[in-house]
């Protein structure tokens, strides 16, 4: 009975829903940075995987239905841009002069230092669209011939990384307005950074979830052009 279920769509969704609300109720009750609703997701349904036994494709097979929720999700981004956009846009010049910046910083930091230190063709390549949103990542990856799953982990990592320590990062170097903010975390950390500002100030989360976009864009159109140099 146990084996039917695992290999139904629906225990994938089932599994991911039921732990990540358990990890929405203990973010809440503890509002430590630490126990990001979606790090303690990752690391729960890791185990309970193991511990199960359950291989990850018979997961996958509901989970990848979550997995297409991604792209609507960060469309609804677009709902705290739009009622911010006048305050957005008296800063717009900023705003793509520091997407750009840090777009082409991330390819070059990531890339660069695998590079370096002796990373394979795909490790590089996967490795370099690790600060865009999930869904771009990938399709950019598939381009320019990068290892996807690897892509997608990173990708996790960076956001998750970013979540939890982006706003207390800017602070410490003495970063306070919450555009500046935003901007940064958007752009290094996407959608999981995302929420954490929507939390922290709604302008830093208007402001964030255009960096998403933008940075999308930006390293879409620079990242082929970057890597004709190592082909």
């Amino acid at each position: 009975m146990l084996s039917n279920l695992v290999e139904m769509p629906l225990f994938g969704v089932g599994l991911t829903l039921v732990v990540y609300a358990l990890a929405q109720l203990l973010y809440q009750r503890t509002r430590s940075v630490w126990f990001n609703p979606v790090l303690v997701s990752i690391v729960a349904i890791i185990g309970i995987l193991k511990t199960g036994g359950i291989s990850y494709e018979k997961y996958s097979l509901g989970g990848d239905l979550i997995l297409f929720l991604l792209g609507p999700s960060v469309v609804a981004l677009a709902v705290p841009l739009y009622q911010r956009r006048s305050e957005i846009l008296k800063r717009k010049k900023p705003i793509l002069v520091g997407v750009f910046a840090g777009a082409v910083s991330s390819i070059i930091s990531a890339s660069g230092l695998a590079w370096v230190l002796g990373g394979s063709r795909d490790v590089v390549y996967s490795l370099a669209p690790k600060s865009v949103t999930t869904p771009i990542a990938i399709s950019i990856v598939e381009k320019i011939g990068g290892v996807a799953p690897l892509t997608a982990a990173l990708v996790v990592l960076t956001g998750c990384l970013g979540a939890v320590c982006g706003p207390e990062f800017c602070r410490l170097i003495g970063i306070r307005s919450s555009v500046a903010t935003g901007l940064a975390v958007g752009t290094a950390a996407h959608g999981i950074g995302t929420a954490r500002m929507l939390e922290v100030d709604r302008l830093a989360g208007a402001v964030s979830g255009l960096a998403i976009g933008l940075n999308g864009l930006v390293t879409t159109f620079i990242l082929p052009l970057m890597f004709l140099f190592f082909d």
